[in-house]
């Protein structure tokens, strides 16, 4: 087996260049970025050099980025709010900076309405009202729903529409973060 390559240590140049191809490939959060680059930075100094040099251009905005992943995530996976706001941290945005995105895509937004979508996208060409009668479905439905972002109160008031047993369903996950 190949020993394994050590990345080619990088200058305050070298960094840059990189950093524009990193960006080029796909929108990325500061800390992101900040973390691919002390990998390769000869010296750490030149990482918040490179990083600010960034932002001055307007290539790393963590706002807009959270903004706009928010925006994506909302409208083309159907995530609730919880996912969206856990996925932005695991990104290394700021968790106030996260919060405000968040909060501001999904002001008015009706969440008993996008798990109704989420349900008719993940069970499409089903009986929701008969699949969800046997209680390993409607159990599995509702931890789809709690993995999915959507709070556990809004989940269970859509579920009780198609099972009556939905009541039951709080107890069987471990708490919301």
């Amino acid at each position: 087996m190949p020993a394994k390559r050590t990345p080619k240590k990088l200058d305050a140049e070298g960094l840059w260049t990189y950093s524009l191809k990193l960006l080029g490939g796909r929108a990325l959060s500061t800390g992101e970025v900040r973390q691919k680059l002390t990998l390769r930075a000869e010296k750490d100094t030149d990482v918040e050099v490179v990083i600010s040099k960034l932002r001055d251009y307007g290539y790393l905005n963590d706002t807009r980025f959270a903004e706009s992943f928010a925006t994506w995530r909302r409208d083309n996976e159907g995530f609730g709010r919880i996912r969206v706001l856990r996925d932005l941290r695991q990104r290394r945005v700021a968790p106030t900076v996260a919060g405000t995105a968040v909060e501001q895509v999904f002001q008015n937004t009706d969440e008993t309405e996008q798990i109704e979508a989420f349900l008719q996208r993940k069970f499409r060409n089903v009986n929701l009202g008969e699949l969800l009668q046997e209680q390993k479905k409607l159990q599995s439905a509702y931890r789809r729903l709690i993995y999915a972002g959507f709070s556990s109160g809004a989940s269970i008031g859509v579920l009780k529409r198609y099972a009556a047993q939905a009541d039951q369903l709080e107890g069987d996950l471990p708490a919301e973060e």
